[in-house]
């Protein structure tokens, strides 16, 4: 890759504010451009560099997006700052982790197609991680020229958030440039996430000039096959970066509340206005979401789909604050077992 400066490869202040003067003259920043087992790839002003881990460094505690300092001249990651933003996704079985998906994004595709693949469920998950990450989310609506009524998808997408961006599109049209440009631009970061076959990889190929194979789709159910197996940071001639990620089955959702009620506005809002602060939204008397639902101001399958959210939100947030809490004593039963060898 062509030297770029680090302007061009998305630093900000907000990174500058965390180095010390000594490291500023010692370390070079860099970008993690792709994660492995005991190494990563990152681009920095000088080209690319591949970066061993210290003894106590996890591969899994490095995102794609990440800005770290590394140590050039010994090919050695030293530090990871600290993440402007986090994209990530509780795990399905609930062990008390969260899985990392990408960091310092600023725009999040949620791509999804104009075919059975439509699912407003989903989609309202992706929409919960991304705002609760404070990432501006685009739904991308794909195969667009395959559907005699588009309209009908994009009315559907909208009414899932306020003032949300939706666009449809050709993945394989070279108008996807144009369309997506506004979040594209010099220095900005965006990832591409939804399920296998909805044209992420069409998508990434038109954006960044590649020719990367794509897979086609079931006709029985508009499910794709994975192309994408790893994520990785990809230059755009625009001048910003692509994260791509493989498409995901399982989404779950963990301390997200703020996301979900962003996602979920119409009713987030009037929750305050119900009688008991408790309330669930379901029989209790003086329940103001109920009372909208009845005048027609809320969907009531919205409803539904909020208090799912929030349900599993709570049993996996509840899981994860016991995992660590098992973790913090039995970090100090070890410390002092340690220190009783000592004496």
């Amino acid at each position: 890759m062509t030297n770029l400066t680090r302007d061009a490869l998305g630093w900000k202040p907000f990174y500058m504010s965390q180095l010390e003067i000594e490291e500023l003259e010692t370390l070079m920043p860099a970008r993690i451009a792709t994660v492995h087992r005991a190494r990563v790839v990152a681009f920095s002003e000088i080209g690319t560099l591949e970066l061993t881990l210290d003894p106590g460094k996890s591969a899994g505690e490095i995102a794609v997006g990440d800005w770290v300092l590394a140590a050039p001249v010994e090919h050695r990651l030293v530090r990871v700052l600290d993440r402007q933003t986090t994209l990530t996704r509780g795990t399905e079985y609930h062990s008390g982790e969260k899985q990392l998906i990408a960091a310092n994004i600023d725009t999040l595709f949620i791509t999804t197609s104009c075919n059975a693949d439509f699912n407003v469920a989903r989609l309202e998950r992706y929409l919960a991680l991304a705002h609760d990450a404070l990432i501006t989310p685009v739904i991308l609506l794909t195969k667009a020229d395959q559907t005699d009524d588009p309209d009908s998808y994009v009315t559907k997408a909208r009414a899932l958030g306020r003032d949300l961006e939706v666009v449809a599109i050709n993945a394989k049209s070279p108008e996807v440039i144009t369309h997506l440009a506004p979040w594209c631009g010099k220095g900005q970061t965006v990832a591409l996430a939804g399920s296998s076959g909805v044209g992420k990889t069409t998508i990434a190929n038109a954006l960044t000039g590649g020719n990367a194979a794509t897979q086609t789709i079931r006709e029985d159910d508009a499910r794709g096959r994975h192309t994408t197996t790893g994520r990785s940071l990809h230059h755009l001639p625009t001048g910003g970066w692509l994260i791509d990620t493989p498409g995901m089955r399982g989404l779950g959702v963990a301390e997200v509340g703020f996301g979900i009620d962003a996602t979920f506005p119409e009713i987030s809002e009037l929750a305050d206005q119900c009688r008991f602060r408790d309330c669930e939204h379901d029989s209790e008397p003086g329940c103001a979401i109920q009372a909208a639902i009845k005048s027609g101001a809320i969907d009531p399958e919205r409803l539904k789909r909020f208090q799912k959210l929030t349900r599993e939100n709570r049993q996996a947030s509840e899981t994860i604050a016991q995992a660590r809490d098992r973790s913090r004593k039995l970090g100090k039963t070890i410390k002092g077992a340690l220190a009783k060898k000592r004496r």
